[in-house]
């Protein structure tokens, strides 16, 4: 039985599989409850604990869960953990009940990158693992490792090439790919929103399996790559050393403060007030200098990309009851240091009658009126949802790089934000306030809403 976890928020899939009581689990996220979950309820032990590479974009919970389980966790090749852990050797067979697993060495997104072939009882090949050497239309970026492996992007695609032309496509059409991740990863780049495909469509439809050549090859995998999220290294770190279990970071984290002493905190520990409401929410009231990253939408890779200091010290505003959700999905990207929290929400600091500060949001209507040729439009979404429809005269400043634009419109007043709905602009917007900027309109809706109305739209291809 194999079942895929897949968490949309990272993009990211793990795998639980079990047979005659036997279980192991692939790519574990850190929270260890829900492997444990499954295995009690399908009456199974945890036998494996399987890594198909040292993660950039999570922590893993591999540790946690070796230690709750008695679980063996196992590498491939060139892995060099600083914990107890298997380091199989190329082609090594692992058996679960019935299945067993091998492993296919595939360096080239990293070193120790590895996939997990999965055969039955009669030797059929069902699956394979394939972490981040093959998504589903794309292949694992080969840039991340170059400064672990003295090598550079193109060497590290080369070698790629090698492991997908001699391991992967030698398999038979009918096996399934299960991958590491889908579309939203930043772990590649033209991912497919499915999460599982058979290995022959793959072959018949995924550019990079359908390549000429070695040098075609490196050249298609190594374009158009956008620079990686600041805090990939930092996940790396974490994922070698072992992170802290989760259960002893929520108990030290879990900690409601009144608004005096939520102040008294920030100042103390130098701490990031981090306001994880809604949108909307957040716009009508919220903390002097609190940056907004809604739960609601892609919560932990926007606070990697844009924080990128895992270590940097937190404290956070969020609708009562959601502080663990946020605590949780903080700690999956490494953002351990949460010092506490504001004890009853946002509404315990308004009843304390504390400084609050606010967004000027509008319609997607209001904007339509207040637009004319000469306004600064600034449109935060990514390059390729710029070249599909934008505003006319608008310019395009992807929200992930703001710290490389933000000084260009510094001085600026009374100019307009917006993405495709509201959730990236009202995070722009709470950057903004935080560095002094004040004169500016928000859009409810972004160009969702801006397209409804009768303004000029244009699409054209931005140059790279």
């Amino acid at each position: 039985m194999i079942e895929q976890i897949y968490t949309g928020c990272l993009a990211q899939g793990a795998y639980f599989i079990y047979s005659n009581g036997e279980a192991a689990i692939i790519d574990p996220l850190r929270e260890t409850k829900p492997y444990l979950d499954k295995a009690e309820k399908a009456g199974v032990k945890i036998k494996y604990v399987f890594e198909t590479h040292f993660h950039a974009d999570f922590v893993s919970g591999h540790v946690e869960l070796a230690s709750k389980t008695g679980a063996e966790i196992v590498y491939g090749p060139n892995a060099n953990p600083e914990f107890k852990a298997t380091i199989a050797s190329d082609n090594q067979v692992f058996t679960i009940g019935s299945y067993s697993i091998k492993v296919l060495h595939t360096p080239g997104h990293t070193m120790e990158s590895s996939c997990y072939l999965l055969t039955d009882e009669s030797g059929k090949n069902l699956a394979l693992f394939t972490g981040d050497t093959l998504f589903l239309g794309d292949v694992g970026r080969p840039d991340l490792a170059q400064k672990a492996a003295s090598m550079t992007q193109e060497e590290l695609a080369g070698m790629l090439y090698e492991s997908i032309y001699n391991k992967i496509m030698p398999l038979s059409d009918d096996i399934i790919v299960y991958p590491g991740h889908g579309a939203g990863s930043a772990c590649g780049k033209n991912m497919m929103k499915e999460t599982q495909d058979t290995l022959g469509h793959q072959k018949s439809m995924n550019y990079a399996l359908n390549q000429p050549s070695k040098e075609s090859f490196v050249q298609a995998v190594t374009e158009g790559l956008l620079p990686p999220p600041g805090y990939f290294p930092l996940n790396v770190a974490l994922n070698k050393k072992g992170p802290q279990h989760l259960d002893a970071l929520l108990t030290s984290s879990l900690v409601g403060y009144t608004p005096d002493s939520f102040e008294y905190e920030t100042r103390n520990h130098e701490a990031l007030i981090l306001d994880t409401r809604e949108a909307g929410e957040f716009a009508k009231g919220f903390i002097p200098g609190s940056i907004n990253i809604g739960l609601g939408g892609q919560f932990a890779p926007w606070l990697g990309a844009l924080v990128k200091d895992v270590n940097q010290a937190i404290i956070l505003v969020s609708e009562p009851g959601k502080e663990e959700e946020a605590l949780i999905r903080m700690s999956r990207v490494g953002f351990d240091h949460v010092i506490g929290f504001l004890k009853d929400g946002f509404d315990s600091w308004k009843k304390a009658g504390k400084p609050i500060d606010q967004i000027n949001r509008i319609t997607g209507n209001e904007f339509a009126e207040k637009y004319n040729q000469n306004s600064l439009v600034i449109d935060i979404r990514k390059d390729s949802e710029y070249s599909n429809g934008h505003i006319v005269n608008s310019n395009n400043f992807p929200l992930d790089f703001i710290d490389e634009w933000f000084t260009s419109i510094q001085d600026k007043k009374g100019f307009f934000l917006h993405c495709q709905g509201g959730y990236r602009s009202m995070i722009a917007a709470s950057i903004f306030k935080s560095r002094g900027i004040t004169d500016f309109y928000e859009v409810d809706g972004g160009y969702q809403a801006i397209s409804k109305t009768n303004l000029p739209i244009e699409a054209s291809k931005v140059p790279n």
